[in-house]
């Protein structure tokens, strides 16, 4: 029987963000202004339900199974990322305060987003779990946060840093504040991430995050009629 990290997206829209959830007959999509992602309960799902969740003029991507397309959708091949988990606490280095972050904090978060992580984060993504942060002299330097999340499982997403503040430990510190604490509530974290990112891959490595396997990103989109 395929494991829930195998369709991570489907089983958080069905659990913990079933709230969140844009919804069909097998089909499921966060609302645009959350998260780019969808997801079908198996391949051969009838995907013509797709516009009913989606835009025209929007794009999706489905992590792991993905359905045959209806006519008015186009996709680029898809490509394998890593899943990765983390079985055991990490030692928390030395460092600046890591505060949680809220909604006073959110355009600091969304300019921060834009220059270093502008692919996956939306307006309203810090609905989708607990974000964390590092301010040196005021500026916001470095965030981590919650993503994906059914039970027993909670996703690491949108772990990036200022390039000023590169190479002083700012990542990995929120890393393990963040993914101590997902062990400690009973939960494993799990992260993705492109084969392409050396320098992400070898961080997540280094603390002990161990490849589960690799799953398929396809993106897709919804033409504009005419």
């Amino acid at each position: 029987m395929p494991h829930a990290l195998d369709n991570p997206v489907w089983a958080s829209l069905a659990s913990l963000h079933a709230g969140l959830a844009r919804r069909g007959a097998g089909l499921a999509a966060y609302p645009a202004a959350i998260a780019p992602f969808a997801a079908v309960e198996s391949p051969d799902t009838d995907a013509t339900g797709l516009e009913a969740l989606v835009d025209p003029g929007q794009s999706v991507l489905f992590v792991g199974p993905a359905p045959t397309l209806p006519p008015q959708w186009t996709s680029t091949p898809p490509v394998a990322i890593a899943q990765m988990t983390l079985e055991h606490p990490l030692d928390m280095p030395p460092g600046p305060e890591v505060r949680a972050l809220g909604t006073a904090d959110g355009a600091d978060v969304l300019e921060l987003v834009a220059r270093v992580y502008p692919h996956y984060f939306r307006p309203r993504t810090m609905d989708m779990g607990r974000y964390f942060g590092i301010r040196v002299d005021g500026v916001l330097a470095a965030i981590a946060g919650e993503r994906m999340g059914f039970p027993g499982h909670r996703e690491l997403s949108a772990i990036c840093t200022d390039p000023g503040f590169l190479g002083r430990g700012l990542a990995r510190r929120l890393m393990a504040h963040l993914a101590n604490d997902i062990l400690a509530r009973g939960d494993r974290p799990f992260l993705h991430v492109s084969h392409a990112n050396l320098r992400a891959k070898a961080l997540y490595e280094s603390l002990g995050f161990g490849h589960r396997c690799d799953v398929q990103l396809l993106q897709a989109r919804r033409r504009e009629p005419g």
